[in-house]
Formats: C-alpha cells, structure tokens, sequence
C-alpha cells in the first residue's frame, strides 16, 4: 500500500502562483504520480502526470502554466502553478499508479490522496 498526502493548498489571487506537494509513504521510484482536481459540481479532471523516467504528461488546458516535478529522494511530487485563474479553483488530488491510459488517466491509478484545496480568488 501506497499512502499520498497532498500539502501547500490554499487561497490566492487570480495571476498569482502556488506549489502543491504529494508526499508518499514508500518509494515512488517505479511509479507513475499524477495530479488530478475536481471544482465543485464538475467532473475529475486530469492535471498532469509524470513517469519513473520523468516524462511528463500534462492537459492542454494548464499546459505552460503548471508543471510537475518530482523527487525520488524525498518520495515527493510537486505541481507548480503560475498564472492562476478562477477557474483553476478545486480540489487537488495527487494519484498513483504503473499504467497510463491516454484516453483515461485515471483508470491506471492504484492510489490516492485525500486532496488539498486551491481556490483562486479575483
């Protein structure tokens, strides 16, 4: 068993940035984490992903403004924000797994957090 905490949610203005960070329990060297958020009343939605070779996958709608990053040492895996928008606001949820599915990312992801909240205020 795998056990993610997500940290450094929280309150910021429109243009402004944040950094959320998943903190596993065991080692995450093999494993693909990503990042997922879920605004009230709206479906999941895929943020970004990054594999055991540090390639990473990220939706096109956040693409040039969060990037992913990870630490092996630390067991961590980060999402840097920048730009923020209102619509960014949800809950950030941090997953992991050893699969990818392009079509749905989520299905490959054997682990999760309880999610951390961002909410980007104008």
């Amino acid at each position: 068993q795998v056990q993610l905490v997500e940290s450094g949610g929280g309150l910021v203005q429109a243009g402004g940035s944040l950094r959320v960070s998943c903190t596993a329990s065991t080692s995450i060297r093999r494993l693909l984490v990503a990042w997922f958020r879920q605004a009230t009343g709206k479906d999941r939605e895929f943020v970004a992903a990054i594999n055991w070779a540090d390639t990473t996958t990220t939706n096109s709608d956040v693409e040039g403004r969060f990037t992913i990053s990870r630490d092996n040492a630390k067991n961590t895996v980060d999402l840097q924000m920048h730009s923020l928008k209102p619509e960014d606001t949800a809950v950030y949820y941090c997953a992991a797994g050893t699969l990818y599915h392009p079509s749905s990312p989520a299905r490959g992801m054997n682990y999760w957090g309880k999610g951390t909240l961002v909410t980007v205020s104008l």
